[in-house]
């Protein structure tokens, strides 16, 4: 065999967001003999601060989703990334979190699709009247898990370049800029998010964003995760949630959350939703309103990237040059006179499960690349 013949193929993701680091992550354990593995994105693990992106904002913890009992896949996605994180609990960068869910309304547990996801399944039970806030009627009782994604997006970054993984920062606006990084027998997974709406080649119209707002607060009063459903008159755009995490930097923080704005893009704090996220979540862990023993570290905004009908996890041959779908506006690039193909998989459209579904997605997308193999 040729010295070509023995190198390996180019595997390049696009997104160094959570899907696109536990894409690469897997890649690099798996398939390393096969691929040398590339990322390619606008915004890295060192731009925890920037606001263009969701990872660095999530509550990045596992809590019971409507998709989970309705999509097959999603339920598999969940289980997969569920054991996965309470198997790290020992590294410290996993916290295992006692948690409570309240409700307006009675339901009976048969009615719960995740009964049989989370683990210690022996612990999980139905609160009693007396461990239920005033204004409930219902609770559940069970144990679930939580990340820091400022230490946690970090970590995978190290475990990446430790495994010879190149990161390279680009604004991609076309798949086209890419061909020559791929080359004519890689792989290009797209992990993009929300890009995926607007670069040329993808361009996804069923992509929209799902604005959050949340404060990270330091307590160690907190050390349960807490939520409640169907609590506000908003409804959807509202939730409650308190998520504990694990990290030494600074030590005993929570996420509060949170509104669910869906097709706002707009990321401008805003004080009065910030004002009704404390007092929820106060009503649920009255310690927050000792100052003395709360601080309140910093208040974000940030868009998850959801999509109409789930998530986009499958493979596609994209042809060289570019057409668009409905017009005949692709920009130029010096190499499309070349033609080819460039062999896509697509991992997009996670919206606000993006932590609770990444081990398992990244499990499917490996699965599809050994297909496309």
């Amino acid at each position: 065999m040729t010295e070509q013949e023995h190198s390996p193929k180019q595997l390049v993701v696009l997104g160094a967001g959570i899907i696109g680091l536990s894409v690469a992550y897997l890649a690099t354990t798996r398939l390393d003999a096969a691929f040398k593995v590339t990322i390619v994105a606008r915004d890295m693990p060192e731009d925890m601060d920037s606001q263009a992106w969701a990872s660095p904002f999530a509550g990045a913890n596992w809590s019971p989703m409507p998709m989970g009992g309705i999509d097959p896949r999603v339920r598999k996605w969940e289980q997969t990334t569920f054991d996965k994180f309470w198997d790290m609990i020992p590294t410290g960068l996993v916290k295992k979190l006692p948690s409570k869910i309240y409700s307006k309304t009675k339901g009976h547990i048969s009615e719960l699709w995740w009964t049989d996801l989370v683990r210690e399944v022996s612990v999980f039970r139905v609160l009693r009247p007396e461990e239920i806030p005033e204004s409930y009627d219902a609770g559940v009782a069970f144990y679930t898990i939580s990340v820091n994604p400022q230490e946690y997006i970090p970590w995978l970054q190290s475990q990446l370049i430790d495994h010879g993984v190149q990161f390279i920062r680009k604004q991609v606006r076309t798949v086209e800029e890419l061909k020559s990084l791929v080359g004519n027998d890689g792989i290009l997974v797209n992990a993009s998010a929300l890009g995926s709406k607007s670069i040329f080649g993808i361009e996804d119209p069923k992509l929209f964003p799902i604005c959050g707002q949340t404060i990270i607060v330091q307590s160690s009063d907190l050390q349960e995760f807490l939520a409640s459903t169907g609590d506000t008159p908003k409804g959807q755009e509202e939730a409650t949630y308190i998520i504990p995490r694990p990290g030494t930097s600074p030590p005993d923080t929570a996420i509060l959350g949170g509104t669910f704005e869906q097709g706002k893009w707009d990321t401008s704090l805003d004080m009065n939703a910030a004002r009704g996220i404390f007092e929820r979540c106060a009503k649920l862990a009255p310690s927050l309103n000792d100052r003395d023993r709360t601080k309140i570290l910093c208040h974000n905004a940030a868009l998850r990237p959801a999509r109409e009908g789930g998530p986009r996890l499958e493979a596609e041959v994209i042809q060289f040059p570019l057409r668009g779908g409905n017009h005949d506006l692709a920009p130029h690039d010096a190499s499309s006179s070349e033609g080819g193909t460039m062999q896509v998989v697509h991992a997009y459209g996670f919206g606000a499960s993006g932590y609770q579904s990444s081990w398992g997605v990244a499990e499917d997308v490996i699965a599809l690349i050994k297909d496309v193999l």
